[in-house]
């Protein structure tokens, strides 16, 4: 781990070109991981001169590091190896039905902490951010000792307004107008963003995960929560007017289907359910890889008949999304992961035998790879995307005093 280094106020720079450059270096290094200097220029079109003064200016704020490059055998000069900071951290926080995920993410999209509390009943939004700035002040000496945080993200299952956290209806948990982002940056002094979870997992998987390096992806989450989605379309997240649009949870899969949270009927997220799954396999609640392992050894007639009805309304959910948005990836997450693992025939022909022949030639499914984290990671990014735009303008932040949960009321 590279030596910590504090970025002063001096260190911000005005001049809006150097800043455009600064913010493009820091997030290609942060999107890949580690890029050498020489990646760097080719990813960049800058001169060799340029970026190495740039990453010069990026080390002294202490946000990336250098090393020697990997590797024996090269030929010419090495280029040395650029990584992101592990010290430059952003909060993240996903409320559930059943329970509030706490972590931090450093640069690059590692989870370095998860706290998973359980709640015995689905939690108001105040309640929500009580536990989460709890568990945030537990962790405050941590955070201050060796970390700069640049925000909290908030991942929420439901319609939210992105441009200023307000949640106007998450029907699971039973919230309406809650301005979350803004009671949960008042209890811990850091800046809150929040947005629907789905959308944060399309990003996060497009960026890290299963869909990289994919401009056209369809993301879908299957969870306690119901069923999300996010759409990526020439590389960036459709947002909609508000920022509610990937409600793929509510595509119409069924005449005289029941009817959903949301006051329709026949919605996806009414045919295709984890609880109807876990109840099958016998369990009370389970991740998604021991629900798989049940699932995957019953030898119920009635387990099997489930799975493959759950498969053909979440065949016609997709086939409807790949004629309309012609994806290059689906990214199924959650039990639907699951339920393409256990019969990913399936739904692979459900797609060729019922979508166009185009856009059904063109699209692969993919299982999440982020596994358990992608929440944080999404979250995260959120929270990370004003650090982005002016990554020298770090330095010159400052934590508000919190308000208490007694004051907030």
């Amino acid at each position: 781990m590279p030596p910590r280094t504090h970025a002063s106020a001096a260190a911000s720079e005005p001049d809006p070109s150097r800043r455009n450059n600064l913010s493009l270096l820091t997030s290609l290094v942060h999107h890949h991981g580690v890029l050498s200097r020489a990646q760097l220029t080719r990813h960049t079109g800058l001169n060799r001169s340029t970026v190495g003064t740039l990453i010069g200016q990026l080390v002294s704020l202490g946000l990336v590091y250098e090393t020697a490059p990997a590797g024996e055998g090269q030929v010419g000069r090495p280029s040395p190896e650029v990584h992101p900071s592990p010290s430059v951290a952003a909060l993240a926080v996903n409320p559930e039905i059943d329970a509030v995920t706490i972590g931090l993410v450093s640069l690059g999209g590692k989870v370095q902490k998860k706290i998973r509390f359980d709640t015995e009943r689905i939690p108001s939004a105040r309640e929500a951010v009580n536990i989460a700035s709890a568990v945030i002040a537990g962790m405050r000496s941590e955070l201050d000792a060796s970390y700069r945080v640049t925000g909290i993200g908030m991942a929420v299952p439901g319609l939210v307004n992105r441009d200023d956290g307000l949640v106007r209806h998450a029907p699971h948990l039973g919230w309406r107008n809650e301005p979350v982002a803004r009671m949960l940056s008042e209890a811990t002094g850091y800046s809150c963003q929040a947005a629907n979870d789905a959308s944060l997992g399309a990003e996060a998987e497009q960026l890290f995960g299963a869909g990289a390096g994919q401009g056209n992806l369809l993301y879908l989450n299957g969870g306690a929560s119901g069923i999300g989605g996010g759409i990526i379309s020439d590389g960036q997240l459709l947002k909609g007017a508000s920022g509610y649009a990937g409600e793929l949870g509510h595509t119409f899969v069924r005449s005289g289907g029941k009817t959903c949270h949301c006051g329709a009927t026949g919605c996806l997220e009414t045919e295709v359910s984890q609880s109807r799954l876990l109840e099958l396999a016998g369990l009370s609640r389970a991740d998604t890889a021991d629900l798989e392992k049940a699932l995957a050894n019953s030898s119920s007639i009635e387990v099997g008949d489930e799975v493959a009805r759950q498969l053909l309304y979440l065949g016609i959910a997709l086939r409807n999304a790949v004629n309309i948005f012609n994806p290059e990836a689906i990214v199924l997450d959650g039990f639907l992961g699951t339920l393409y693992a256990l019969a990913p025939a399936s739904l692979d022909g459900a797609l060729l035998s019922q979508a166009m022949d185009g856009p059904a030639g063109q699209v692969k499914i993919y299982r999440a790879a982020l596994g358990s984290d992608l929440m944080m990671i999404g979250a995260a990014e959120l929270a990370f995307t004003r650090f982005l735009a002016d990554p020298a303008g770090l330095g010159t932040t400052t934590r508000t005093v919190p308000v208490s949960a007694s004051q907030a009321g």
